[in-house]
């Protein structure tokens, strides 16, 4: 099997010209640009070697995908994550599904629930999430996330936040039907 980065011009040239000095000579100077064209093949796939590529050129990646959420001083494992991701991303936006990666992403729990499912306003959609640990700088942060992802018609009514816990619950109750009861001491 011939390797194409070792291959030279004038190895493939047919024998009938491979014997003209004129040939010979243009082969010669055109497998030097040749080679260094191969050489740098490597160099035009970017998504496939993001793990090997420097911080700089997945900044410039970051750039060129309109990466959403993405800040120059996050770590560069982050940031070639975002990267990799931004493509399937813009292809979901304005779906729930793309709401739904940004709840997990952000509150590691939670659903879309749209408006005709829980009775409320046309257009209106809510969070529902069992994670306790939500703050209120969460939410704002995902509000913020929300607006790039969410389509334009749809608004968020509320980000509900249920808590379940098992409680010892004790219930007594006594029933008494009937007529006068009259206790009387006997000496």
């Amino acid at each position: 099997m011939i390797n194409i980065r070792e291959i030279r011009l004038i190895d493939i040239l047919p024998p009938n010209i491979a014997q003209d000095s004129k040939v010979r000579s243009a082969a010669e100077a055109l497998d030097q640009e040749l080679q260094a064209v191969t050489s740098a093949i490597d160099q035009c796939l970017l998504l496939s070697r993001i793990e090997e590529l420097p911080e700089s050129v997945v900044d410039l990646l970051a750039w060129q995908f309109h990466v959403d959420f993405y800040d120059a001083g996050l770590p560069i494992e982050q940031k070639r994550t975002l990267v990799k991701n931004s493509l399937d991303w813009h292809r979901r936006k304005g779906t729930p599904a793309a709401v739904e990666e940004i709840i997990m992403a952000l509150f590691d729990d939670g659903k879309v629930i749209e408006w005709w499912e829980y009775g409320g306003e046309p257009y209106k959609f809510k969070i529902v999430t069992n994670n306790a640990a939500v703050t209120n700088e969460k939410a704002h942060e995902f509000i913020k996330l929300l607006e790039s992802v969410k389509n334009a018609r749809s608004w968020l009514e509320k980000i509900e936040i249920t808590i379940t816990d098992n409680i010892n619950f004790y219930l007594a109750g006594v029933i008494y039907m009937g007529d006068r009861l009259e206790l009387r001491q006997v000496v």
